[in-house]
């Protein structure tokens, strides 16, 4: 499991060139930016190095997220991804996580290939005429149907509602609550999902980090002036939040407000320059104000930190013509 590297422990060797955001991710992985964020908090993915709200993974973990993805694919909801790794492996969640690669399933169970044999939660050896009908975990399966998923959260949000003589653990509610909510965004089911969070939001009070998550989730579901009110509040809550300060940049930037998305964008390049993602889209509001020349220097930065971004090659071809 790699390292954690802070910015006061910060080598030249681990700098954030080559390395990828979880935007990067959620592009080159082909899921939501709901699955990447849950496999962080989950632990199941870990980030190389975090400065602020930012996060880089290396190409080990872009190969983790790739597998995981297999298995949410395959109709396995993240929630149920997370239970079955942990029962899979004794390190937890976690260290199954690593061996993602040597996953295979049947229906809905996983097993373990250890060589030529395949153990299932336990280290239990599973018998040939059972372990002949296992094939790679990215096979299709029958995915939990949205309208459950909608259940599920109408339950729990009803649950925060506080009740006489039940006690409740508020952190671990909430993070059930966040757990479903992440599933019903990568189901698209963007109005469900919103609630789920300002559930949370009602139950716990503000929080920089959920305040965010609803903001992009607003901003996927395409009500642009709603993530931009979520936005600023983050920020609010936390002026140090550059992702939020970034994806507020790009909020205002579609909404016609370019002047304020490049007050933004510049504020976020002030603090943490080697930020890939806002050169990419600080370039895209110089273009559009006709400043082509202040773009091409921030793609030019771009390609220099991110030179295999899912981006990239739309980079070239601009710089080009």
């Amino acid at each position: 499991m790699p390292e954690t590297v802070t910015d006061d422990q910060i080598m030249p060797e681990h700098g954030v060139r080559r390395l990828y955001t979880a935007a990067m991710m959620a592009e080159v992985l082909g899921v939501s930016p709901a699955a990447v964020r849950h496999w962080v908090r989950e632990r199941l993915l870990e980030p190389v190095r975090c400065s602020s709200s930012l996060e880089w993974f290396d190409f080990s973990q872009l190969v983790v997220g790739r597998n995981l993805g297999r298995l949410l694919r395959g109709g396995l909801s993240l929630r149920e991804i997370d239970a079955k790794l942990a029962d899979l492996v004794a390190g937890g969640g976690p260290a199954a996580a690593q061996a993602t690669d040597r996953i295979v399933a049947d229906g809905r169970r996983l097993s373990l290939k250890c060589g030529d044999r395949l153990l299932s939660g336990g280290g239990q050896l599973q018998l040939p005429f059972y372990t002949s009908s296992l094939v790679m975990a990215d096979e299709p399966i029958d995915a939990v149907p949205a309208v459950r998923l909608i259940d599920m959260a109408a339950a729990r949000v009803a649950a925060t509602s506080p009740q006489p003589g039940i006690e409740r653990d508020a952190a671990a509610e909430a993070t059930e609550i966040l757990d479903l909510a992440d599933d019903l965004e990568a189901a698209g089911e963007f109005a469900e999902a919103a609630e789920a969070l300002r559930a949370v939001l009602q139950a716990q009070g503000p929080s920089a980090a959920v305040m965010f998550t609803l903001a992009e989730l607003l901003y996927r579901a395409g009500d642009l002036t709603a993530a931009r009110e979520r936005y600023y509040a983050t920020i609010e809550i936390d002026p140090e939040h550059l992702r939020a300060r970034a994806s507020l940049g790009c909020v205002l930037a579609e909404l016609g407000e370019h002047e304020l998305a490049l007050a933004a964008l510049e504020g976020v390049l002030r603090q943490e320059p080697d930020y890939a993602d806002a050169h990419w889209h600080i370039a895209g509001v110089l273009h559009d104000v006709g400043r082509s020349r202040d773009a091409r220097h921030h793609l030019a930065t771009f390609l220099t930190l991110a030179p295999e971004s899912p981006w990239a090659d739309l980079a070239r071809q601009r710089l080009e013509t």
